[in-house]
């Protein structure tokens, strides 16, 4: 029954990928939508399911909210070596700002749309694990998983492509992400994921996902359109993320 709710959750990701290279001549409003909904998932609902699972404390500070930080500085850390690298090799854009969207190193995209992979695949162990609990946990966790996986879709293709990387390898990770699901769940007829883990893992990639969202992906839907409606495609997304939440619950 995981399984066949996977597969639900692997088209609801293609769709989500779709939705985004469909609507490239409104991509101030893709990367608007994009910020709201990794803003929505990372705080509606990674960060909550990390500080349940993983609730141990280490010097006064919930375990997940340490490597939510972590996850956060991880991300700059990177994405700033890739960069002055890049700009080592001559990546810069000529006008001595190494910052635009010219100058962003492809590696940071894939490795960002990789983390998401990573994301599904353990929605996917979540899913399959719920069913193992009991039918009622199962759906709620599959309506959760199914719902949001369009988020997951959308966003793991305009990381890719916001980095410069090529419309094949966007694809490439589109699929890769839609098929870590289906992957998870088949995998738990193997063995158990202890819950702990799981919640430190949430916890890190929610800290990496909120930077990219605020540090890359909302500066650029604001760079050439500082219009309205991209603010209100980003706080529409937002609250796509808390309907689908509230649903799940």
């Amino acid at each position: 029954m995981a399984v066949i709710v996977a597969l639900g959750a692997f088209l609801m990701t293609l769709a989500g990928g779709w939705t985004a290279q469909r609507v490239t001549d409104r991509r101030h409003l893709v990367l608007g939508l994009a910020g709201g909904l990794m803003l929505g998932v990372v705080g509606l609902d990674l960060l909550p399911e990390a500080l349940h699972a993983a609730g141990e404390e280490i010097f006064g500070v919930p375990l997940a909210l340490l490597l939510f930080v972590a996850g956060f500085l991880v991300a700059h850390l990177v994405e700033r070596l890739l960069a002055v690298r890049q700009a080592a090799h001559g990546g810069s854009n000529g006008t001595g700002h190494g910052h635009d969207h010219g100058a962003r190193a492809p590696q940071v995209g894939l490795t960002a749309a990789a983390a998401m992979v990573g994301h599904s695949l353990a929605d996917g162990v979540a899913l399959g694990v719920a069913f193992q609990v009991g039918g009622g946990m199962g759906v709620a966790v599959a309506l959760a998983v199914i719902t949001h996986d369009f988020a997951d879709g959308f966003n793991t293709y305009t990381l890719t492509t916001l980095y410069g990387n090529a419309r094949r390898k966007a694809l490439m990770m589109l699929f890769a992400d839609a098929a870590a699901p289906v992957v998870g769940a088949a995998s738990t007829a193997l063995f158990t994921l202890p819950e702990e883990p799981l919640g430190a893992y949430l916890g890190f990639f929610g800290g990496a996902l909120l930077y990219l969202a605020a540090a890359e992906i909302l500066p650029e839907a604001h760079h050439e359109h500082p219009a309205l409606s991209t603010l209100l495609c980003t706080v529409g997304g937002v609250a796509g993320i808390w309907l689908v939440v509230g649903l799940a619950d």
